[in-house]
């Protein structure tokens, strides 16, 4: 009776550290998603702001161009917001286990961006002014990419 009862607890432990393990796969996949959306959040601000001095620069305008950057900034936001979110979620009924959103906070911090963006190397087909990889439009003439 006794070999049967530590045999169940173990066995209930063991499932206990697979949910456990699983759910720490599960945080570690959201957080490698949420720095995903901060990567193509910062470089849509950055196209943005360089779009933005390039038409002040050339007392241009293109507002619905314009438009478009802070439509696909606001749809990267909310995107960021729900994983943020699911994130947390978990969170609230882990919280026998403080210490792995702390470690997977660190890792936000720690991925590198700058050697995405050196990688990339693309012209305007219009006007062949250098663009990013993952741009939509040109900076310089605005054509659409």
């Amino acid at each position: 009776m006794d070999f049967n009862k530590l045999k169940e607890m173990g066995l209930e432990y063991a499932e206990k550290g697979r949910n456990a393990a699983m759910d720490l796969a599960e945080r570690g996949k959201t957080q490698a998603k949420i720095v995903n959306e901060q990567t193509k959040l910062a470089k849509a601000q950055r196209q943005l702001g360089a779009l933005v001095y390039s038409l002040a620069k050339g007392n241009e305008e293109n507002q619905p161009l314009v438009d478009k950057y802070i439509e696909m900034i606001d749809a990267i936001e909310k995107d960021l917001a729900d994983l943020r979110a699911s994130l947390d979620t978990p969170a609230a009924e882990a919280a026998a286990e403080p210490e792995a959103p702390a470690a997977a906070e660190s890792t936000t911090i720690e991925f590198p961006i700058e050697p995405e963006q050196k990688a990339e190397k693309k012209t305007c087909p219009q006007c062949g002014a250098p663009v990013s990889e993952d741009a939509l439009f040109c900076n310089k003439c605005g054509a659409q990419l």
